[in-house]
């Protein structure tokens, strides 16, 4: 008979890789256990009590969250498309040989993305605030006949963290299609037009088909981004005006720090978010078709 063979390990690389683990164990498992126990506590009478689905239940009739999900959304169907449509454009367009001042385009529409989160915001704040650059120009060019209240439009508040969102993440899913179309062989394009195909028809059936991992990638990535969005909101509009441009994670922020500290529910609340992410991560990948 054979013996068994017995799988040895190597003492010294679970030696280097421990205080990682011990690190991820401390930082990441333990927090995620006792978040996920405290979505099923509530805080009364000085100390958190188990309460089952309570708060679940309580989270499906609170029409503020439901909005935040709402506003979310619309960020999220609106946002996105754009971002990662311009950011797809623009690196076909700069992954061209023949164009002049390349490494310039690529810096310059890179750069927003190293910028700060708060810094950023803040920036758009002033530049549309009453008295702010864009009234001023929109004036002087007779577009507008006085200033316009934009952070306090229901409408261009909602309008105004798009443009602050593309302006931030566009250059960063840039690279990625960037470096990624740098990988496709010019056998495959010099095949597209041997067969006549014209620019939109090899981008088509040729550059999208060789970028769908990457764009999947990217999708995936900026749904869980707009999924938490936070800093622009929190820095440009408070949420406000009225709510209208609140998100699920201001609001869970708001639950624990603003209004009385119910952290039970607002663990209930990430969860939440947890679970359309990664629903909307499963239906991307069927999507996709990827199995």
């Amino acid at each position: 008979m054979k013996k068994r063979r017995t799988v040895s390990y190597n003492s010294y690389g679970w030696m280097f890789i421990s205080g990682a683990l011990l690190l991820y164990i401390v930082f990441t498992i333990y927090p995620f256990v006792e978040s996920l126990k405290m979505s099923f506590q509530s805080f009364r009478e000085g100390e958190y009590v188990f309460v089952g689905l309570a708060n679940y239940k309580r989270m499906l009739s609170d029409e503020l969250f439901l909005k935040s999900m709402k506003n979310t959304f619309v960020f999220l169907i609106i946002q996105i498309p754009i971002m990662l449509g311009l950011a797809l454009f623009l690196s076909v367009m700069l992954n061209e040989k023949g164009m002049a001042l390349r490494s310039f385009f690529r810096t310059s529409i890179f750069i927003p993305s190293v910028t700060s989160l708060v810094a950023y915001s803040v920036l758009f704040k002033m530049m549309f605030s009453y008295d702010g650059i864009i009234n001023k120009a929109l004036i002087s060019l007779k577009i507008l006949d006085e200033p316009l209240q934009w952070l306090n439009h229901h409408f261009w508040a909602k309008v105004i963290i798009i443009i602050a969102l593309t302006w931030r993440w566009t250059g960063y899913n840039m690279i990625f299609y960037l470096s990624s179309l740098q990988n496709i062989p010019n056998e495959t394009f010099e095949a597209a037009k041997i067969d006549g195909a014209n620019a939109f028809q090899t981008f088509i059936k040729v550059t999208v088909p060789q970028l769908k991992p990457v764009i999947l990638l990217t999708t995936i990535m900026s749904t869980n981004g707009t999924l938490q969005l936070f800093d622009e909101v929190m820095n440009i509009t408070q949420g406000g005006p009225s709510n209208s441009t609140l998100t699920m994670s201001l609001y869970i922020y708001n639950q624990s720090f603003v209004y009385a500290p119910d952290f039970g529910y607002s663990s209930t609340l990430s969860y939440v978010i947890v679970g359309i992410m990664v629903i909307l991560a499963f239906i991307q990948f069927k999507i996709a078709g990827d199995d």
